[in-house]
């Protein structure tokens, strides 16, 4: 997705002759003069003053300025011929597709020893631009939380036969009608239940219930190998954010069926290189019949796991390969769990507790557990607090300089957002208190903007009553630069049923630490590359002065609005707030997408404008 500098490329893409550069500079005049005049002839919520941050967005549009503005666009799109034409819609083949990852590819590149497994989008070829369709049966996922438990078959690249043939798993799934798959509250990957699994996780803490999770320091859990999701569900049930990672898979996809069913999930693994978060980010990490083989590559892998864990958090390894070799207790454990114990003393971990095929473990707290190891241990890294974004793994141990070594049980809910915290991280109170206020604020305004209404051409569809804003409207939201997380956080305080992914952009400040402190799922990435997921799996992608920061780096916008149509689910939401200046070049490249959008006003004075953005749904 990268091109040449962000100035030839405009040139390149809006450069004019001069006969139609006359001709659009009398339509911007007559642009400025029904700007100037349309507050004395037009009527518009939200006209009243405001004692906020951010004042009232027009929720109803001047129509008269709008028509205007479409005609600039289009008298630009006339004099560009071709080049501005609607972008084609792909194959079949590609209704699938995840960029970056070539299984076969990398493997005929000479990658070997779980490095084909990776993403690798150095070796992406260049491919026809063109807008990724959904299969031919797919429809709308249902609203949350029904769901969760109900999803259409025809939306994930998992088939009827491959469910009847995963064994027991099966016993805890239910097909209601041929194209639909429920799953029982009590499905899982393990076999006495979820909710059994998870108390028992808790006793093996020592609390007295999974209830109780929060006030352990509980409240993140990377989950590797997610199954069916139904572990994560249970966890979200019990106000947590776990995150699931699991491989990139052609069929059957962990990620794929997470997100559908309205779980935060996301390709990863790290056989090779390290995940895209930093260190100390997780309270647990979990895996259950993840298929990781701990002691590989001199403990490499283990290391990555506590290189996330946060001090004083758990992981917890859960396989039925764990059998019983006998009855006395030296006898219960078998190679894997053997192995990983001999290497978590040498990383200072204890085994806490043991309960049948189930193993805990608990990282250490005391910083003078490394001094006092015997020589010849693991050695300790020297970076501080620096994000990875995909670095190869590292021998070594790492995190123990950051500011952030702070046991999880002596973190609260809001240690983040205190002074104390705030100060760890580098930042202001008086910074953070407004940024908080001002999306509380854009929050509100941006709610009421999403529905149907504002297009007025927008088709409803047959049987469905319009929806009743602000209730189950989206579940999958992700903020594409998300600064603190203060979207997300607004969300919450709305009681929004909605999950963020807030994404910091590779070369923005570093703000990750403080989003994932915040118990908030968050990830590094360049927007210049495709984002690690399935097509289809966001209801709404928000980005914030985003394409300003990408025009100086050598990214290519029109990739970018093909990589969001992708991700983003039929009928999805967009909502872009830049300056007025990019907002019209990306006003220009939706009608290459096929989305309705529309520009929208701040009464702010600025020249910052907000795109709202609906995808349609293209049936075959």
């Amino acid at each position: 997705m990268r091109g040449g500098s962000w100035y030839k490329s405009v040139s390149s893409v809006f450069g004019l002759r001069p006969r139609i550069r006359g001709l659009l500079f009398f339509i911007v005049g007559v642009v400025a003069v029904v700007t100037i005049i349309s507050p004395f002839t037009s009527n518009s919520y939200g006209s009243s003053s405001s004692s906020t941050l951010v004042p009232n967005i027009y929720s109803n549009y001047r129509r008269i300025k709008e028509q205007a503005a479409v005609d600039y666009l289009d008298l630009r799109s006339l004099s560009l011929g071709a080049s501005l034409k609607e972008f084609p819609l792909c194959g079949k083949e590609r209704e699938s597709y995840v960029p970056c990852y070539n299984i076969t590819g990398n493997l005929l590149a000479g990658l070997q020893e779980g490095e084909e497994l990776d993403r690798h989008c150095e070796f992406e070829r260049e491919k026809e631009r063109c807008v990724v369709r959904p299969p031919r049966d797919y429809k709308i996922p249902l609203r949350w939380p029904l769901g969760r438990d109900i999803i259409w078959s025809g939306n994930v690249k998992i088939t009827k036969d491959q469910f009847l043939s995963s064994g027991t798993v099966t016993t805890r799934l239910m097909l209601l009608e041929e194209n639909q798959i429920t799953f029982h509250s009590e499905d899982g990957q393990v076999f006495d239940g979820v909710k059994d699994y998870a108390r028992q996780i808790a006793e093996m803490i020592g609390l007295g219930s999974d209830t109780e999770f929060a006030q352990a320091g509980v409240r993140t859990v990377l989950d590797i190998g997610c199954g069916f999701g139904s572990f994560g569900a249970h966890l979200v049930s019990l106000k947590l954010m776990p995150i699931c990672i699991a491989e990139y898979e052609a069929t059957g996809s962990q990620v794929q069926l997470a997100l559908e069913r309205g779980l935060p999930a996301m390709i990863g693994n790290f056989f090779s290189k390290q995940l895209p978060y930093p260190a100390l980010s997780f309270d647990m990490v979990h895996c259950a019949q993840c298929g990781t083989t701990w002691d590989i590559k001199d403990a490499m892998l283990l290391l990555e796991v506590d290189r996330v864990l946060k001090p004083g958090g758990y992981f917890v390894l859960t396989s039925p390969t764990n059998k019983a070799q006998g009855n006395s207790p030296d006898t219960k454990k078998t190679s894997i769990s053997t192995r990983v114990d001999e290497l978590s003393k040498k990383i200072c971990w204890s085994l806490t507790a043991q309960q049948d095929e189930t193993f805990l473990w608990q990282k250490t707290t005391d910083l003078n557990c490394y001094s006092s190891r015997s020589q010849g241990s693991i050695p300790l890294c020297k970076e501080g607090d620096s994000v990875p974004y995909y670095h190869p793994l590292v021998p070594c141990i790492s995190g123990t300089t950051s500011k952030r070594w702070i046991p999880i049980q002596n973190r609260s809910a809001v240690a983040g957002t205190t002074s104390a915290g705030l100060e760890t991280h580098g930042l202001k109170p008086e910074e953070f208190i407004e940024d908080t206020q001002i999306w509380r604020s854009a929050l509100k305004n941006y709610w009421s903007l999403l529905t149907p209404l504002i297009f007025s051409d927008h088709p409803k569809r047959p049987g469905d009553e319009d929806p009743l804003p602000p209730f189950n409207m989206i579940r999958n939201v992700m903020d594409m630069n998300a600064r603190f997380g203060n979207l997300n956080a607004a969300l919450l305080d709305e009681g929004k049923s909605a999950w963020v992914m807030n994404v910091v952009p590779v070369n923005a400040r570093n703000t990750l630490p403080i989003i994932l402190d915040r118990g908030f799922a968050g990830v590094l990435h360049d927007w210049c590359e495709p984002f690690p997921t399935y097509p289809r799996t966001y209801d709404m992608l928000h980005a914030n002065e985003l394409l300003t920061h990408l025009s100086s780096e050598r990214c290519s916008l029109m990739d970018l609005f093909l990589e969001m149509d992708r991700i983003l689910r039929p009928e999805g939401w967009v909502v872009l707030s830049d300056k007025v200046g990019v907002i019209e070049m990306a006003r220009a490249l939706t009608a290459r997408v096929r989305w309705e959008a529309r520009v929208i006003d701040l009464q702010d004075g600025s020249d910052q404008r907000l795109l709202v953005c609906q995808k349609p749904f293209l049936k075959k």
